[in-house]
């Protein structure tokens, strides 16, 4: 049922009528609203964006550089330009830069590859810039490491195992292993558990290279030499500054509040990644069983296991140091309720150029930013205070948002919501994932967008729009939980980005958007302006769709006088997940708990949710109330000890898969424990759940 704040029909904008106006005052209001939709909605310009991606993409610009403090100062100016209240907020974290990589085939003899080889096509403006960083990983360890080879496919627990299975004892080697499926990080993380030497991580055209299509410059896939950087931190336990655990890395802390690198939680097997025509030789050459058929990638020869008779040498030497990074906020203080907070937000550090990742999130935030500044200017203001974040280290473990996060928690008690996008246009096909209580308002507001390809948004996604992300299948037997309804489908939000501190830290609630497309030079020097230019969005039309469908959802947060959360949804969601992990339990234990409390808490979840949607407040005192009701009910799903192992990650319901890393684990201390066929564990984290779902029902029904 659609509460009195969607009642009004606007084209744009859901137009507000306050407790206790008048219908005179109420359709003054509606006429302005409507007039303020018709104008944020006119200035998104395909032009401006495609000058300041221009900018942005000017030179490659990681985290930490000078390159990266000049994006920083841009999207500076550009706030302040829109009447944004701007601030430059460092904090200095711990980074390691490459100073020496190099990985050698040592064995057999005639088998020659010096690597990682430089990045380059027969055509690209950008590739030969002295600043483009050596591929290398993010939070690797320098190590010197010779030894014999062995292939562990995507580098999966199963993976592993499997080879244990077969007898090949991964102890004292190099492993290789490509990507795909997992988190790079969970790939490390597997290899020291196992024991490995070493791990190299190579971009198989199977994954995003000539088997997709054609490789750049031709098509968009990845070239035999691009290379995908990336973070091998633990973010999946512990994001942000792994020195700093739960507090933020503000300069000057003293180094007896930090933990010492050599102790803080980190990878301690040296890794680094390889493109497949530095990969090919070593797959090449080596011996040993064929590899499982479902091991092959698309390299044109069988794929065997070793160990050797391949042998590699790995030199990495990395150059740690605290380091500043530096977070855009802007603000919009609110007219009506100064206290309530609507966060937005993008990354802007890139591995290279960053055109896609994170360079088309940065500019369709600046493009809603500019619509918001016009509005200002036209006499409007926000309901509620609106702020933006430019985070910065986001590629080596959501650093910015986390490290902001930690500093203003109590603050971020007032937060409504998060909405977040990353790699926002790489493409044709919008997708979103979300908490469930904001799904549908994701998919009311692309009903008020129009779409490059004609009608809205809400009507592309529903004929051919990205698939949301779902959770790996496992070596756990976990499958995706299907959908409650026949409606566009919203993903659930597992990490991996910037929300992860906001959602599952703090129980704030967070989207996440994206409009995607044949992106095959993910992290390597080609995600440039040329790139973007020619394969992900031409005419910047899609640039234009997303700033306007970010913007919208930050204004409807704004001025909407009752939150349109749907905890109705909410609630049906969980049970489906309490229902699905019942039936893994009960082929795990002979004498599974019982799942009745939980079942039964999250249906008196879903019940109060109905029940306060169909609440019309008389007055102002009453709406003020019903929000903080909302807003407390999300916070509510925390849980007062965090999950088991990771105590970071305290949300009940959402956490990144622990294997997975990026991929969302539902009902995760409940599916942890039945993974690792422990009872008492599994009984604990049910009663753990149950008691939050009461909670969280208990808040809303209060309310009542």
């Amino acid at each position: 049922m659609k509460r009195f704040i969607l009642a009004c029909l606007c084209a744009a904008l859901v137009a507000i009528s306050g407790p206790g106006q008048s219908p005179a005052a109420a359709s003054r209001e509606s006429r302005t609203h409507a007039e303020l939709d018709k104008l944020f909605l006119g200035v998104p310009d395909p032009k401006v964006a495609e000058e300041d991606m221009r900018v942005l993409t000017a030179a490659p610009h990681i985290a930490g550089s000078p390159e990266d403090k000049k994006t920083a100062e841009f999207v500076a100016q550009k706030f302040r330009e829109a009447g944004l209240e701007t601030e430059i907020v460092e904090y200095k974290v711990w980074m390691n830069y490459p100073a020496e990589i190099s990985v050698d085939v040592v064995a057999p003899p005639g088998v020659k590859m010096h690597g990682p080889s430089r990045e380059h096509v027969s055509s690209d403006p950008y590739q030969d810039d002295p600043r483009i960083v050596t591929p290398y990983s993010g939070f690797s360890p320098s190590g010197d490491v010779e030894a014999d080879v062995i292939y562990a496919n995507y580098g999966r627990l199963e993976d592993f195992r499997r080879l244990q299975q077969m007898k090949i004892d991964v102890r004292g080697k190099i492993v290789i292993v490509r990507y795909g499926t997992n988190y790079r990080g969970v790939k490390a993380y597997l290899a020291q558990q196992f024991g490995a030497a070493g791990l190299l991580i190579y971009s198989d055209p199977l994954e995003d290279g000539y088997f997709k299509g054609d490789p750049y410059p031709k098509g968009p896939w990845r070239p035999a030499t691009g290379v995908q950087r990336g973070s091998i931190g633990y973010s999946f336990n512990i994001p942000g500054d792994p020195t700093t655990p739960g507090i933020a890395s503000v300069p000057g802390l003293p180094l007896a509040q930090r933990t010492p690198p050599q102790r803080a939680e980190m990878p301690k097997v040296p890794t680094t990644p390889l493109s497949w025509a530095d990969a090919e030789p070593i797959l090449k050459h080596m011996a040993g069983p064929e590899s499982p058929r479902d091991w092959q990638g698309a390299l044109p020869f069988t794929y065997h296991l070793g160990p050797g008779p391949v042998r590699v040498r790995m030199h990495l030497k990395q150059d740690y140091a605290y380091r500043s990074i530096w977070d855009v906020i802007g603000r919009v203080p609110g007219s009506v309720y100064p206290d309530e907070w609507v966060l937005a937000g993008n990354h802007r550090d890139a591995w290279v150029y960053g055109a896609v990742d994170p360079g088309s999130g940065t500019v369709a935030m600046l493009e809603a930013v500019r619509g918001i500044g016009r509005m200002l200017k036209a006499g409007w203001r926000p309901k509620r205070t609106l702020i933006f974040g430019s985070w910065d280290a986001e590629e080596y473990g959501l650093m910015g948002s986390t490290e902001w996060a930690e500093q203003h928690a109590a603050e971020l008690d007032r937060a409504v919501a998060y909405l977040n996008m990353d790699s926002a246009v790489s493409g044709p096909n919008f997708g979103a994932s979300a908490v469930p209580s904001l799904k549908q308002f994701l998919r009311d507001v692309a009903k008020a967008v129009p779409s490059p390809k004609g009608g809205t948004m809400y009507q592309a996604w529903r004929v051919g729009g990205q698939k949301p992300p779902q959770p790996d299948v496992t070596d756990s037997g976990r499958m995706p939980v299907v959908q409650l309804n026949t409606d566009v489908p919203v993903g659930d939000l597992g990490s991996g980005s910037d929300y992860t501190p906001f959602l599952q830290h703090l129980g704030i609630p967070s989207t996440d958007m994206a409009s995607s497309g044949s992106y095959g030079v993910y992290h390597s020097a080609f995600d440039d302006f040329a790139w973007f230019k020619r394969f992900a969005d031409p005419d910047f039309a899609y640039e234009q769709e997303m700033a306007r469908v970010f913007g919208l959802a930050v204004l409807r947060l704004a001025d909407g006088d009752v939150l349109p959360y749907d905890y109705e949804n909410y609630g049906k969601e969980i049970a489906a997940y309490i229902r699905t992990a019942q039936g893994r339990a009960e082929k795990t234990f002979n004498k599974p708990p019982s799942f009745a409390a939980a079942l039964e808490a999250a249906e008196r979840f879903a019940r109060a949710g109905a029940a306060i949607t169909r609440e019309q407040p008389r007055d102002a005192s009453e709406a003020a109330a019903m929000n903080r009701a909302l807003r407390e009910a999300e916070r509510a799903l925390l849980l007062p000890n965090g999950l088991p192992g990771r105590p970071w990650f305290r949300h009940a319901i959402y956490a990144p898969g622990r294997y997975a890393g990026y991929a969302a684990d539902v009902i995760p201390g409940v599916n942890e424990a039945i993974d690792a066929g422990d009872l008492q564990a599994t009984e604990q984290q049910l009663a753990a759940l149950t008691a939050a779902l009461a909670r969280a029902a208990s808040i809303l029904e209060r309310r009542r």
